[in-house]
Formats: C-alpha cells, sequence, structure tokens
C-alpha cells in the first residue's frame, strides 16, 4: 500500500488511502506538538504541583467534588469545577454577596463531633482531610482530621518535610504509609516549615504563610465540615459495603480505632485514593 514497497501501483485507491493516512499522521503530530508546547508553558508558569493537582481534581469521582454549598444545603446538586479554590471562585463570591444582603436567620449549630468523629471548632478543615489552626502569633498549625486518623490508625512510616521547606496549597504536605499503601498528604495552605511533629501531640506541621494576608476562603468551618463529614462517612460505608448483600443500615454507636484490621481484604490504595484525593 506504500510507495517503494513491492507491488506497490499507484491508482485511486493508494491516492486515497495514503491521503487519509499523510492527513491523520498530520493532526496526530500537530497535537503532540501542541501538548507539548503547553506543557512547556504550564512548566514556566506554573508549579509541578500545581499541574498535578489539577489533573488529579478533574480526575476525581463526581461524588467527591461536590461543591460546598451543596454540603451546607443551599443548593440540592453542584459539583465544584475549581479545585475547591473558593478564593477565585466567582460563584463562591456571589453566594457569599447573597448571604451578606439576605436577613440573618437562626444561626447554624455547632458540631463538635459527627457520627464519633471529633471536629473541633477552634479550626478549618481541608478537603483532604487535613487541619489548619491559627496561633496568636501568626502562624498556622497543620494536622489530620479525626477521620484521617481513624483511616490511617497507626501509620507503618511518616515522611514528613524538612524545616524551611515551602509548600503550596493541594501540593504535597508529607507522605504516610500504611501496609502496601502509600499516602501523600495535601497541603491546606502555602507556607514555610517551621517545625515537624509525628502526629501523636495532634499536629503534623507548623508553617509561617507565605502571603502577608491569608486568605483562607477555600477552607471549610467546622458546621460546614460537619456536612462534608457525613458525606465522607457514607463514601467510606459504600466503598466498605459487601454489595452484594443488598442495601444495609448503620446501627449506631461510633467508628472502629482501626478500619484496617477490620476490613483487611479490602482494596485500601482504591479508598485512599478516593477519599484523600488522589488519582
Amino acid at each position: 500500500m506504500f510507495p517503494f514497497i513491492y507491488g506497490f501501483q499507484w491508482n485511486v485507491g493508494t491516492v486515497i488511502f495514503l491521503g487519509l493516512f499523510f492527513f491523520v499522521a498530520i493532526i496526530i503530530g500537530v497535537t503532540l506538538i501542541a501538548s507539548m508546547l503547553r506543557t512547556r508553558r504550564a512548566m514556566r508558569t506554573r508549579s509541578i504541583d500545581a499541574i498535578r493537582w489539577e489533573i488529579d481534581f478533574h480526575d476525581l469521582p463526581i461524588s467527591a467534588r461536590a461543591c460546598r454549598h451543596e454540603l451546607s444545603g443551599e443548593l440540592p446538586q453542584r459539583t465544584c469545577d475549581n479545585g475547591f479554590d473558593c478564593r477565585s471562585c466567582p460563584f463562591h463570591a456571589q453566594c457569599l454577596a447573597q448571604q451578606a444582603t439576605t436577613p440573618e436567620t437562626i444561626s447554624s449549630p455547632s458540631f463538635e463531633t459527627i457520627y464519633g468523629f471529633s471536629l473541633p471548632s477552634d479550626r478549618m478543615y481541608h478537603r483532604g482531610h487535613t487541619w489548619i489552626k491559627r496561633e496568636d502569633d501568626g502562624t498556622f498549625t497543620i494536622g489530620l482530621d479525626d477521620f484521617a486518623q481513624r483511616l490511617m490508625s497507626s501509620p507503618d512510616s511518616i515522611e514528613l518535610p524538612s524545616v524551611g521547606t515551602t509548600l503550596e496549597l493541594n501540593g504535597k504536605a508529607w507522605n504516610m504509609k500504611k501496609g502496601d499503601s502509600s499516602l501523600r498528604i495535601l497541603s491546606p495552605l502555602d507556607g514555610v516549615v517551621l517545625a515537624a511533629g509525628n502526629g501523636l501531640e495532634g499536629w503534623f506541621l507548623k508553617i509561617k504563610p507565605v502571603a502577608s494576608i491569608v486568605n483562607t476562603n477555600h477552607l471549610l468551618n467546622a458546621h460546614e465540615a460537619a456536612l462534608w463529614i457525613r458525606r465522607e462517612f457514607d463514601r467510606l460505608q459504600n466503598l466498605l459495603s459487601d454489595h452484594t448483600l443488598g442495601a444495609t443500615l448503620a446501627d449506631g454507636g461510633t467508628p472502629i480505632p482501626d478500619f484496617i484490621a477490620a476490613y483487611p481484604d479490602k482494596n485500601w490504595d482504591k479508598i485512599y485514593c478516593d477519599l484523600f484525593l488522589e488519582v
């Protein structure tokens, strides 16, 4: 079918075939070159962590990308398409403006626990299951929320960044390993590491924010986090459930302290990826 191959003959069929072949080849080549140029341009203007987060976020299941205004009950359904970054979301700004002009109603209840998970109201929560707490000196303490602590139980190893490391929002804050599963914990804020702990005292990192004015509009307050944890617990139950049994209901009580020990045969890599915003 190609010139210089034994038996090749020029005819209408070969001309059409070669025309289509080279047309497709040119389209593929142009697409690859354009993709390489876009990647190169993105690498110049954005960090690897930012590019990875954008790719990972859009690969997350729809159930993991619910807008915070759906979680709060303001909307029946809305999927976030902005990487959970409410700071640059025009829709979130519109909602805040509307709330400011709406007569105040009964305030939402505050939750310190939900389904047995602790949610202290003195901190804010990232959708990757970390929390931040502003200290009096302007620094921030970062830890894992109680939901994540129960999922990981006692990790086999923790790889923390060294003092002086610069963290980027939604980039890697630290790594944890449990059994055969390795998990990348996402940073809830931009900042420089001042101290690293092991989690035994309730925190993992202390950071100094990069910006002089810290915008935390992308984070959930305790009330929003309680509504979100309900969703996360439902997703966890679905991931752990035996679908051959049909629909079942929880029997109350508090969450078990070590999920892996109770469900050793589950695909924990997939469960961790789904719940910790990994792909």
